[in-house]
């Protein structure tokens, strides 16, 4: 009997296991399609600034972390998931590829709340550090001016990045802002394709991913033609 009961409990604790896989799957890829539908909205809240528009036509990428953690006095942001949008040479936006952000390296005001923050990739330099390294950050340690957008409009110049926030006073009367400890996040980008996907796939692919154009849109895109399917092709 016992010989008997082995292969049968083994059996069953595979299918155990091959079910919360998929439940785990399905999950991730639920966040990755909400991250980008959320993504939608702060587009929609950046657009009501003064110059953002003229921002985004500039950009060369934008990152979008729908939710960012609260803040406290002195030390970083508990961190977020995000959408990072890259155009191509004809100028249209390509698909989504997803990274996680650690904390902001400047003092925030005590008691500041997060809320949605987006950094707008003005030159290829900027866009280069998503492209080509899964973990950086974006500060001038890394070589990049990182700008407050919230001071923009009191004289100060546009840098590689400029960085927005949904939540007035979330990064103080800094200038400038350091991004740190952002990470290429694999597991939401191949739920989201349903496949094995490296940043630089799903950044440089070529096919036109569905689920993303209403994000195009709102970026300024043409969405995608009728029969273009759903699927990044990757590389």
């Amino acid at each position: 009997m016992l010989a008997c009961a082995l292969p049968a409990a083994t059996a069953a604790s595979g299918r155990a296991a091959r079910g919360a896989d998929s439940d785990t799957a399905t999950r991730r890829q639920q966040t990755a399609v909400k991250h980008v539908s959320d993504a939608v909205g702060v587009v929609h809240t950046m657009d009501n600034e003064a110059g953002m528009a003229g921002l985004l036509d500039r950009a060369r990428g934008v990152f979008i972390v729908p939710t960012y953690g609260r803040a406290a006095l002195g030390v970083g942001g508990a961190g977020g998931a995000g959408v990072l949008m890259v155009r191509r040479a004809d100028g249209t936006w390509g698909n989504p590829a997803f990274f996680d952000i650690g904390g902001l390296s400047i003092g925030l005001q005590a008691g500041a709340e997060g809320g949605p923050i987006a950094l707008l990739l003005l030159n290829q330099k900027a866009v280069d550090s998503f492209r080509n390294r899964n973990n950086f950050s974006l500060s001038a340690d890394a070589g990049l001016t990182v700008v407050n957008f919230a001071r923009m409009a009191q004289g100060s110049t546009a840098g590689d990045v400029v960085v927005w926030s949904g939540s007035k006073g979330l990064f103080g009367n800094a200038v400038t802002v350091g991004i740190n400890d952002v990470r290429y996040n694999r597991r939401l980008t191949e739920a989201y394709y349903g496949k094995p996907t490296t940043a630089l796939q799903a950044i440089d692919s070529t096919e036109i991913n569905a689920q993303a154009d209403a994000l195009r849109k709102v970026l300024g895109s043409p969405s995608a033609p009728a029969g273009s399917g759903g699927k990044t092709g990757g590389r």
